[in-house]
């Protein structure tokens, strides 16, 4: 295929370039800020055709086209009738012709120049080129999707095994979620070579790198189906292969029209954070999409609303997973309780059966006090806290971090009476925030740490070394605190 006529002299050289779809003919190539291009635009036809005008603009920001043709041409799906002018962009998609069908197709693609392309520089922050895995530059690169995060090869082929081993689905080790692809990330690995020229103090050791590279087993795009199977027999199913044992993770209101809405073409997409399904991003439902104290999609509030059961090949979450705080229903204490203290959480158990009631008893009335703000939020570690209610959906997640500081709330209350072997305990000037109730039992044992923190004494001169306050027996404590 040849271009018509043009300006282009000798040392001119091009800038940018139509495609063709159809790979028997070839590219047309765009040298001057003004070029006719005369083609065939028919793959019937050998003929060649004034059909367009290709114009870039004087400060070179912009380039438009002009049909030349007697016949309307398309671009970007566009009309454009005889002698009209459009703007194009880089990838904008032109037919020679008012259809694809019988006309040809290109695409306008810009060339960088080698000037341009030697004063582009990339600025990165180096803490945002650390795996959240080993805490250090990447080595190899790979990029899990669809969250995007990055992380070393063999830290991320490690977690991988033992994911695979472990669980139904491999979860991302920054967000948690659900990663269905994952491979090596080469435009990264050039910033992360770039990083440790630039400083050779972050290059780890020949050792490291070594162990790293024994571990890494991403060598090329590797996609990742959950292993979950169903339990269910369905006596008219195919066998169980590896494409139809992977979930459905597209949107049912895509193509199919529930509860009376359908998804078209411009409708924005919501990834649920636990089975990874799509479902429409919709505001005027009245039903919540978004876990108020982590700020999550999650699906399972809305398909119910619409109607869509959990089933065993589209990705839809039993509601169980996303529901009013006052649905929820608890028997155990989450592990989080107490900072994960398992002494505090014991006399907290202990306090709740000397009282006679069940755990499930003191939460719901403490979501009662929660609820008429008896309770203050200021330790609440939720998003929007202050707007939380009992009628509020949570994840089983944040649903966990509510419960634990509702909790603390009850252990502080002053109607609280503790059992009589931990009622004579100092308090830990450092409070909840004790960092030695976590390595040393005796410490843990010796004090108690369902308080707040002592200001005036976390703060005094004595470095970290004070006394505790008396016992609520009324006694003193010569109990020493360290952290």
């Amino acid at each position: 295929m040849e271009t018509g006529e043009s300006s282009r002299t000798a040392d001119e050289s091009p800038w940018a370039r139509l495609v063709p779809f159809d790979s028997r003919y070839s590219d047309v190539e765009i040298s001057s800020k003004e070029m006719v291009v005369s083609s065939e635009n028919t793959r019937s036809s050998k003929l060649k055709n004034q059909w367009c005008k290709i114009t870039r603009s004087s400060d070179l920001c912009t380039t438009s086209v002009q049909n030349l043709s007697s016949n309307t041409i398309t671009v970007d799906g566009k009309v454009l009738e005889k002698n009209g002018t459009m703007v194009i962009k880089c990838g904008s998609e032109i037919v020679s012709g008012p259809d694809a069908e019988g006309h040809l197709t290109y695409r306008f693609s810009l060339i960088p120049s080698p000037e341009n392309c030697e004063k582009l520089k990339i600025s990165v922050d180096v803490e945002h080129a650390k795996c959240c895995i080993c805490l250090n530059i990447w080595h190899d690169v790979v990029t899990a999707a669809p969250c995007l995060h990055n992380f070393c090869n063999g830290c991320f082929s490690e977690w991988l095994r033992r994911s695979l081993e472990k669980h139904p689905r491999v979860l991302c080790p920054q967000c948690r979620g659900t990663v269905q692809f994952v491979g090596r990330n080469h435009f990264l690995h050039n910033i992360e070579e770039g990083i440790l020229q630039t400083d050779s103090s972050l290059r780890r050791g020949s050792d490291e790198i070594a162990l790293l590279d024994g571990c890494a087993t991403i060598k090329s795009n590797l996609v990742i189906s959950s292993t979950k199977r169903s339990r269910r027999k369905r006596p008219h199913s195919p066998p169980p292969t590896e494409e139809n044992e992977a979930e459905d993770i597209s949107c049912p209101q895509c193509g199919t029209e529930i509860g009376g809405f359908q998804c078209n073409g411009t409708t924005a997409h919501l990834q649920c954070q636990i089975c990874a399904g799509m479902m429409p991003s919709r505001t005027n439902t009245g039903v919540p999409q978004h876990c108020l104290g982590c700020d999550r999609a999650y699906c399972g509030a809305y398909w119910l609303s619409q109607g869509v059961a959990t089933n065993n090949s589209q990705a839809v979450c039993s509601p169980d997973t996303f529901k009013p705080i006052s649905e929820y229903t608890i028997s155990e204490m989450p592990a989080l309780t107490h900072e994960y203290n398992r002494l505090e959480k014991d006399i907290t158990g202990r306090c709740i059966r000397q009282s006679g009631k069940t755990l499930q008893d003191v939460i719901s009335e403490m979501i009662v006090k929660f609820n008429s703000r008896e309770i203050g939020r200021s330790r609440l570690t939720l998003n929007h806290a202050e707007m939380i209610t009992a009628g509020t959906h949570l994840c089983k997640t944040c649903y966990d971090k509510l419960v634990a500081f509702l909790l603390f709330s009850y252990r502080v209350a002053p109607e609280t009476t503790l059992p009589p072997d931990a009622s004579t305990r100092g308090e830990c000037w450092y409070g909840y925030t004790c960092r030695t109730q976590h390595h040393s039992e005796s410490h843990a044992r010796k004090l108690n740490h369902v308080c707040h923190p002592d200001p005036a004494k976390v703060g005094s001169p004595t470095g970290g070394r004070s006394q505790t306050r008396g016992s609520q027996t009324g006694g003193t404590s010569s109990a020493i605190s360290r952290d």
